[in-house]
């Protein structure tokens, strides 16, 4: 793919915040994680397209913030059908908090993926959750492109380690990527939760056919996350006949009625 080789500003602005951030007090947390793969394949056994549905404020390509109680709209999602819940807790851009994540666990049974913009392995220590973003393209400074590579400190982790400092917490790590040299890295890194994101970091442009792209190089093994894009059940279904195991959807979900919005995309 002929990607933009700088970050969005926007995007520029996010990876800046996240290897700026203070490292949390204390030692490594311990997690007794549930298996976001099991919990998509038993939505799907279940008859449901199995979707990650993402409890987000904001965002930088969003207008405005939604002022419903977070553990509110999750009990919702969980509600309306979705199998595991993707919960913000990056402070600076879409007003999430590690706080929010800690209540929407404890209120639902379902796996709940904490995505933030992690460099660094005590990063990992800030909050449990069963899942943990990971962006292939933000982790490691020698994979970075000149304009990245401002943000980055000797203190950034290489993606190998990223992902084995995450599973020896008990997390669970889903790798993010965009393209296929990524998707090699993430394998390389030992990844076998992978998310493919069809919005480019670079242009902020969003194309399905990004998945329909990377998801044939990757190991048949891997549990495949379609991320970015999915707005109607024609997504929903184009994705899944692409390879997607689930779906992450945010903005389709959180723009109207949160239950019947998730309702609609798992029975697509």
């Amino acid at each position: 793919m002929n990607d933009s080789q700088e970050l969005a500003p926007a995007v520029a602005s996010i990876l800046e915040s996240a290897t700026a951030r203070g490292d949390p007090d204390g030692g490594p947390v311990s997690v007794d994680a549930r298996s976001l793969p099991a919990a998509l394949a038993d939505a799907e056994a279940d008859g449901r397209t199995p979707v990650i549905a993402e409890v987000k404020p904001t965002s930088p390509t969003t207008e405005g913030t939604r002022e419903a109680d977070p553990v509110e709209l999750a009990e919702r999602m969980v509600d309306g059908g979705a199998a595991a819940l993707s919960v913000l807790t990056e402070p600076d851009h879409f007003e999430g908090s590690p706080e929010n994540l800690r209540r929407i666990r404890e209120a639902v049974d379902v796996p709940v993926l904490r995505k933030d913009f992690l460099v660094r392995e005590a990063q990992l220590d800030t909050v449990k959750a069963d899942a943990v973003l990971l962006i292939a393209r933000f982790v490691g400074s020698a994979e970075r492109s000149s304009a990245d590579s401002r943000a980055a400190t000797p203190q950034d982790d290489d993606l190998a380690d990223l992902v084995a400092a995450a599973r020896e917490r008990g997390f669970q790590p889903l790798v993010e990527v965009h393209d296929r040299a990524e998707l090699a890295r993430a394998v390389e890194a030992g990844a076998d939760i992978i998310g493919v994101n069809n919005r480019d970091l670079g242009a902020l442009s969003v194309d399905l056919e990004t998945f329909e792209s990377v998801a044939p190089e990757a190991p048949e093994d891997a549990t495949l996350v379609a991320e970015s894009g999915v707005s109607t059940t024609a997504d929903a279904r184009r994705m899944r006949v692409a390879g997607a195991d689930g779906l992450l959807v945010g903005s389709a979900i959180m723009d109207g009625n949160v239950t019947e919005n998730t309702r609609r995309l798992t029975q697509a």
